[in-house]
Formats: structure tokens, sequence, C-alpha cells
């Protein structure tokens, strides 16, 4: 039985444009596609002649090669879909009516052409403790791709625009029948592009883009932590060809600090105390991360490990007012190099405090009273 005229399946003149075709098209599939006949078994064959038929059509290259030689064109080689047998979906399926019917609303179904967007940077950057604290300005220069001056980043001598490609027509995308399958890949010519370069620019070689070194200014607020990541948005590679750039990612990391330590937002210090000082009580000064010096008092009999609070001097807080404390952890100092003197008052002192010394050193009297007593135990 010879084949219907494929114009005449759609139901439009030979001089049907492209919009025409698929307008018949999405409402002739609809009309008759099986799933909305399941009582009519001639359904599943005529939705088959409405795909072979728009399948052809909408190539340009098919459709004049079916225009100048009819159906012959198709004899003995890839079709629209003629020939052996085939799923009562046509020759491109059911997903080719899904992105013909939605494909304009989902951005162009499969055939979306590659985007180009350039690639995200990142950068490593070691601040110090008292700029996670005041926050800062930093110029930084990343190396990156940028758009080409010459071609405005078009890709073309002189700033020409792509065209189409004549492979793919736009698309980015090829098929080709293959048994009873319909094999879509990425265009060979333009790389899933869907557009073209005919005169490449000189100095970019028709990417629109060329490497150079970019200066930035990056504004670090105050309170920032070891590991937070500031965003860039548009400051990463040029993307192809006019494409989106990527954005550029900067990672943070604190320096380490000669005197404090930082927890969240808080600060520990170590500070030295001299043993008269603990002792007898006193004030000393301790350096904040302000840059400036404040007054800690220290009551008598402090021992090492004894730990002080400051409250509101520690670190900046991210986007808040507010401010972590600062602790300050005492270590007593045990004087060296005495003078004669210093030697006869210590032991002086040493003699005067043997009759209660559970008073003045109960820590070291309550530790060698235990091991008088495990000595004992073990003795007997």
């Amino acid at each position: 039985m010879s084949k219907r005229d494929y114009y005449e399946i759609l139901e439009v003149a030979r001089t049907a444009t492209p919009d025409e075709l698929k307008k018949a098209y999405r409402k002739l599939a609809m009309q008759h596609h099986p799933d909305r006949n399941p009582d009519n078994p001639a359904a599943a064959d005529t939705f088959k002649e409405l795909n072979e038929a728009y399948d052809v059509l909408k190539d340009e290259q098919k459709r004049a090669a079916y225009d100048r030689f009819g159906h012959a064109a198709f004899e003995n080689g890839r079709g629209g879909g003629g020939g052996g047998f085939e799923s009562p979906f046509g020759g491109g399926g059911f997903s080719d009516l899904f992105e013909e019917m939605f494909g304009d609303f989902m951005g162009g179904g499969r055939r979306g052409q590659t985007s180009g967007t350039g690639a995200d940077l990142r950068y490593n950057m070691e601040i110090s403790l008292e700029d996670a604290f005041n926050g800062k300005t930093a110029t930084i220069t990343v190396p990156t791709s940028a758009p080409c001056d010459s071609c405005k980043g078009s890709g073309g001598a002189g700033g020409a625009q792509p065209v189409a490609c004549s492979t793919c027509h736009g698309a980015g995308k090829v098929r080709a029948q293959q048994g009873f399958f319909t094999i879509e890949r990425t265009c060979p010519t333009c790389q899933g592009m869907g557009r073209v370069i005919k005169d490449p620019c000189r100095s970019c070689g028709g990417s629109g883009r060329v490497r150079k070194d970019k200066t930035l200014q990056v504004t670090i607020p105050a309170g920032v932590e070891d590991g937070t990541r500031i965003r860039l948005a548009g400051e990463g590679e040029a993307g192809m060809r006019g494409a989106p750039p990527g954005d550029l990612y900067i990672f943070l990391s604190l320096a380490k600090h000669r005197l404090f330590q930082r927890e969240g937002a808080n600060i520990y210090c170590r500070v030295p105390i001299p043993m008269t000082t603990a002792a007898l009580g006193g004030a000393i000064d301790v350096p904040t991360i302000e840059g400036a010096m404040t007054k800690v008092t220290i009551p008598a009999g402090t021992q090492t490990g004894n730990q002080f609070r400051l409250r509101n001097k520690g670190m900046s807080v991210l986007r808040s007012p507010a401010r972590g404390d600062m602790f300050i952890h005492a270590m007593v100092e045990t004087p060296m190099a005495l003078n004669k003197r210093q030697i006869e008052l210590l032991k002086e002192f040493e003699a005067a405090g043997e009759a209660d010394a559970s008073r003045h050193s109960p820590e070291s009297h309550g530790f060698f009273a235990k091991v008088k007593e495990l000595w004992q135990d073990l003795t007997e």
C-alpha cells in the first residue's frame, strides 16, 4: 500500500511554515494519541503516521529532499520512520511528543543548548585574628578568564555574532536511526552550543575569552570564623561567547595568634602571674584583641589554672552587635635566679609556715598526707 502524503497527513499546505507544522502536529497528535483512543485500534497507526510525517517535515534538509523526491528520498536508508517494525508511538516515541508539547515551558526540553557558563573559582585567603575581629577590605588578584576585548566576548572577528549551526540547525544535538531506535547525541560541529563562529577572533581563537589577572576588592565582615566562605557573584571565569560568568568563592583561614586562642566568639589567653602577686593579691595588665590593655584583679591565693572572665572582651559576632568573652588562665610563675637575701627570706617564710602548712598550702599538704597513708597501708 502506497504511503500517504506527509502534508496531507498533517493537514497543512506544502507552503506551511515551521510554526504551522508544529501547531498542526500538536493538535493531531493529542487527538489521535493511543492513550486517548483505547477503543480505536487504528489510532496507533494514525499516530505513527503523524510522527513519521512531522519527523521529516520539521527538518529543513529532509523536507527539501521530500519536496523534490517524495517518499523515494528515504527508501533504502533512514526514513521518516518507515520500514520494519516500529513502536506504536512512532519514530521519536512519546518522549518526542512530550517535548513538543511542553518543551517551550521546560527550557527547551532535551534539546536545550549548552550554555557555556563560566566555571566557578576558589581563592584561599589567610587573615589575622585582628582582621577577623575588626573586619577589613582586602585587594586580591585572581588569575581567571575574562571577556575578550577584541570581539567583546562574542568570539567572532570584529564582534560578529555566532550563527545557527548548519548541522543541527541550532538544536545542539543530532539524531541518527539505528535499527528500532533513534539515537540522540551532541552535535559534533558546534559541540552542543547550537551556534558556530564563521570567522573566529584571532585574539581569543573564537572562545570569546582570554586569560588575564583580575584585581578585586573584597569586604571581610567582622566576626568571620575559620572556614568562612564569601561568594562574589559573577566574578568567576567568563562564559564561552558571551555566556554568563561563574562565581568566585573566597575561603578564609585564620592565622595562629601569638597570644590568643579562639573558640567560637570567646578568646582564651594564658597569663603568667608573679608568685608574690598570686600569693598576696593585686592587679595585672593584660592585652585585649582590640589592641588595648585592661586591668585584671588577682585575688590573694591564686593558683595556676585559675580562670578569670572578662565579659564582652572577646570576638565580634558576625552580623551582630554582640561580643564574646575573654578568659584569662593564670599561670603562677616560680621565681628564678634568686639572690642571697631572697633565698634567706624564702627560708624564713617556709619555717614560719611549717606549723600551719595545711592552711597555707592545702593542696600539697593534702597530697603528701595521702601518700603517707598509702605507704602505711602497703607496709602493714
